[in-house]
């Protein structure tokens, strides 16, 4: 019998086709060594098929010219170029709005917080690349100092889940923030180590689309669209500008808006009398798509569910999923290629490949220990609750897999073949080792009962 107090009954109704298609990718892409996973199948891919038969297919493939016209006016790249200096920026965007929800409320917010992911970072930075120069210093390939400085935040982080719940929050937290800073300091050397020759009038341009950006921010302005438009014409500005136009990624992700329309209470208030009106306009055999005021008190919650959410956190969440499971992956796919037949030997035993392993394996390592034992011993900060110096050396292993932006600024480093190969193929080799040796060591200190 029908309960009285109910209008009608409300049959759940059975789970569509492409929910049940959809399911497995879901469970897949909600675990936090999901993109690690696809990174890493994408890095495979790309080294057999350029050690394959069909290599030529590869080089040929991002070599290919694609171009958007407009009138006279028009832009043509390499797929290559399309993928590394405009696809990436979107990757870097959403680094930015990590960087900045950091900053603002996050493990950056503060400096006792701050203090020993950001000196950590500093260390696993400036050590590596002492290494590199001291091999490599007064050669034609100096400029790669920049390579073993890195550290790839989808590929450590997928460690740590690898691992398991044994490890500890507070170093998933500490990794993360040090990534991010890691990240910060990558974007600076882009932007000022290797960037040649700057055509002015246009990255003014660039800098007054930003200051629009800020206006619209000023203004309370929250659609998307609006950032969008102006973000794309500040990204053509940088691009005929000479500064990479990743740089444009990070400094429009600063703009975005943090702030929400409406607060807590008054989108509570809202939300309530909103349902309320729904509830009261469902009738016996009623449908959402013809009654009017279901449609309307649909739309409301809508608005006043977006007045509620800041930009910053809306974008990140909307476009970190493609960031991780498309572009990256893109990216590894287009540039993790490269031929190991004698790049091996050369990465193992010339300056150039040896100064990026040695960097990534052991700059990191004692860049990051060495600084956050500093920091502890003389109180200048603590270490996160639950997480002793072993897991900071493990975390420092982890750190040492550089892989996406020590590929980028090899990209940019590099125009030689020869050394380009040999570079990468150096970075390949530090990150798959720093990874498993990463992964045992945390194994190890994770495990219960293991202590200090």
């Amino acid at each position: 019998m029908r309960d009285a107090a109910r209008p009608f009954d409300v049959t759940a109704p059975a789970t569509p086709r492409i929910e049940r298609v959809l399911s497995p990718f879901r469970t897949f892409t909600s675990t936090a060594a999901a993109s690690g996973i696809l990174l890493f199948a994408a890095t495979v891919v790309a080294l057999i098929w350029a050690n394959s038969p069909w290599r030529d297919s590869y080089t040929d493939l991002w070599a290919s010219k694609l171009s958007i016209q407009a009138g006279e006016y028009g832009l043509e790249m390499t797929l290559s170029h399309w993928i590394n200096d405009g696809l990436m920026v979107v990757f870097f965007f959403v680094v930015g709005l990590e960087i900045k929800r950091e900053v603002l409320v996050g493990e950056l917010a503060s400096l006792r917080q701050a203090a020993l992911p950001i000196v950590a970072a500093f260390g696993g930075a400036v050590v590596p690349a002492g290494i590199y120069l001291a091999l490599n210093a007064g050669t034609n390939a100096e400029r790669g100092w920049g390579v073993p400085m890195a550290t790839d935040i989808a590929f450590a982080l997928g460690v740590l889940a690898i691992v398991g719940s044994r490890v500890p929050i507070g170093l998933k937290v500490f990794l993360t923030a040090l990534a991010i800073v890691d990240d910060l300091i990558a974007v600076l050397v882009i932007a000022f180590a290797y960037t040649e020759s700057v055509a002015w009038e246009y990255l003014l341009g660039g800098l007054a689309v930003l200051a629009l950006a800020f206006v619209l921010n000023w203004l309370h302005v929250i659609r998307p669209v609006a950032y969008a438009f102006l973000g794309v014409v500040m990204w053509l500005m940088f691009v005929k500008s000479g500064v990479h136009a990743t740089i444009a990624g990070v400094l429009m992700a600063i703009a975005i808006p943090a702030r929400t329309r409406i607060d807590t209470v008054e989108f509570l208030n809202r939300g309530r009398s909103l349902l309320a009106d729904f509830e009261a306009a469902s009738a016996p055999g009623s449908s959402i798509l013809t009654n009017k005021d279901h449609q309307s008190a649909l739309y409301e919650l809508e608005t006043t569910t977006e007045q509620a959410q800041s930009p910053m956190q809306r974008l990140e969440h909307v476009l970190h999923p493609w960031v991780a499971f498309l572009i990256v992956p893109l990216f590894a796919l287009a540039n993790a290629g490269v031929a190991l037949d004698e790049r091996i030997g050369e990465a193992l035993t010339g300056p150039i490949g040896l100064g990026v392993i040695l960097g990534l394996l052991i700059g990191k390592q004692v860049g990051i220990t060495l600084t956050a034992l500093v920091m502890t011993r003389f109180g200048l900060a603590s270490l996160p609750e639950g997480v002793t110096m072993r897991h900071i050396y493990a975390v420092s292993w982890i750190a040492g897999i550089g892989f996406t932006m020590s590929l980028f600024v090899a990209e940019l480093a590099f125009t030689d073949e020869v050394h380009l190969a040999t570079i990468k193929t150096g970075v390949l080799v530090a990150s798959t080792i720093a990874g498993l040796v990463g992964f045992v060591l945390m194994r190890l200190v994770a495990r219960p009962g293991a202590t200090e």
